[in-house]
């Protein structure tokens, strides 16, 4: 099985024929904008290095989203490419003669074939690298801290949205890398599932999912959340305790891969045995977030499954004793009962970030689709549409400082209070997935059930 895990986890060729069509979309694409938004050529940056204050040590690189949509280099910085109308892309792709460090790899593979590469060793030498393609209608994309002599960033801002609008939606290509980030984040998952059950701290469980997904943490998309007993009721918890708990009651681990700069976002919850109670709280929220699944469909409003998760939360907050008996569910949610206990959105897009970009956008030419009134944290808001990959990730957590104005509201009463004191040793439940919308009447495609299905 450890074979068949490493197997799983290296990242997959770049199938030059989809990465050729997927090139040829966001060529289609840009000339478009550039057409529309009045520009002749379109130059992006990688970016640079960034280092901590009055230090020489560099943070990890992260580069720019818009630069590796087109090209498969994430550790690449003062590099850049160029998109004209009819013409081959051109990457510019700084690699120097460095005995410090070792430099980042040269570009390999056949998708190397499809673009026009140029290989600079100085920074400043992009320049005269893209002098033919600079004038007065070039839009540069880019930090403020890449900007070279006569190569500024000026990131024009009806060109980005019109880029931001279409990229929710991904090619064949980025599914392909987006289904392999999956695969290579659910055997680690299950390898630090092993690693609570063991007893383990949260930083060997850390650990243990590192070695299991074949990176270290600056490869990771996000760092991890390793969550046990009550930490897994702060939501983004950023630290991982050394010391192994007295007890293991709950882990709550939400932790991605990468592939080819394309990240997968999971989160799984589990119960120690021996805690049936809580076990069976697991199963009733595994239950509804896969109804919330099957609601990813073409044409329907994100935000209409963000409500339609807390009608969901409700039954399972009466069914688990949470709430009293002959309380209705329509009053656990419209008295905000339901936001005591999950307080966050059901999800948001994902793909060459963690957090994808474009989520409240109202169309292409920029403008804003507010979010449901009383719902500020969601970061979705728009139409699902064929090809947009989606998280659907409730949850359900026992958070002292919203259960304590909980029980100071007139909605208290329809709390049992005694169950909710039970059951916070447990922190809290989140469970994610990564889904696919399809087309038409087609069923979404869960990359993270798929992903697990092939580790057994």
């Amino acid at each position: 099985s450890q074979h068949r895990m490493r197997r799983m986890s290296r990242p997959p060729s770049l199938e030059p024929s989809l990465y050729r069509d997927h090139l040829a979309l966001l060529q289609q694409g840009a000339e478009a904008a550039l057409a529309a938004t009045g520009h002749e050529a379109l130059v992006i940056a990688s970016g640079i290095e960034k280092f901590a204050f009055l230090d020489d040590r560099p943070y990890g690189f992260q580069p720019n989203p818009h630069f590796k949509h087109w090209v498969p280099l994430n550790q690449h910085p003062h590099s850049w490419l160029a998109v004209r109308p009819g013409r081959k892309l051109r990457v510019v792709v700084h690699l120097p003669a460095d005995f410090w460090h070792v430099p980042p790899s040269p570009p390999t593979g056949e998708w190397v074939e499809a673009v026009e590469l140029v290989v600079i060793r100085e920074p400043d030498e992009a320049v005269a690298a893209l002098k033919d393609v600079l004038g007065p209608r070039t839009a540069v994309i880019g930090e403020a801290d890449a900007a070279l002599p006569g190569l500024v960033p000026t990131n024009p801002e009806a060109l980005l949205h019109r880029l931001h609008w279409a990229r929710a939606c991904k090619t064949p290509w980025e599914l392909a890398q987006m289904r392999a980030a999956s695969r290579r984040a659910a055997p680690a998952h299950l390898a630090a599932r092993d690693a609570f059950l063991a007893g383990a701290s949260e930083a060997e469980i850390h650990r243990a999912y590192l070695v299991a997904s074949h990176h270290t943490d600056r490869d990771l998309p996000y760092a991890n959340i390793v969550g046990l007993n009550e930490h897994a009721a702060v939501l983004h918890y950023q630290h991982q305790d050394e010391a192994r708990p007295l007890q293991s009651r709950s882990l709550l681990l939400d932790a991605g891969a990468q592939v080819n700069g394309y990240a997968s976002d999971i989160t799984r919850t589990w119960a120690a045995p021996g805690h049936a109670e809580f076990a069976g709280l697991i199963t009733l929220m595994d239950h509804e977030q896969q109804a919330l699944v099957a609601e990813v469909r073409e044409g329907r409003d994100y935000r209409d499954i963000h409500l339609s998760s807390h009608q969901r939360l409700a039954p399972v907050l009466l069914e688990s004793g949470l709430a009293r008996p002959g309380t209705s569910a329509e009053a656990l949610v419209a008295q905000q009962v339901t936001h005591a206990f999950y307080p966050h959105g059901i999800g948001h897009l994902l793909g060459l970030q963690v957090h994808d970009i474009g989520g409240h956008m109202a169309s292409e030419l920029g403008g804003t689709r507010e979010k449901p009134a009383g719902h500020p944290y969601l970061r979705l808001t728009r139409t699902l549409a064929p090809g947009m990959v989606v998280t659907i990730e409730p949850g359900l957590y026992f958070i002292p400082m919203l259960l304590d104005r909980l029980r100071t509201s007139p909605a208290a009463s329809l709390v049992d209070w005694a169950t909710v004191e039970r059951l916070t040793p447990y922190g809290g439940i989140r469970i994610e997935d990564d889904v696919v919308c399809g087309s038409g009447a087609e069923a979404p495609e869960n990359l993270t059930r798929e992903a697990f299905a092939a580790c057994a």
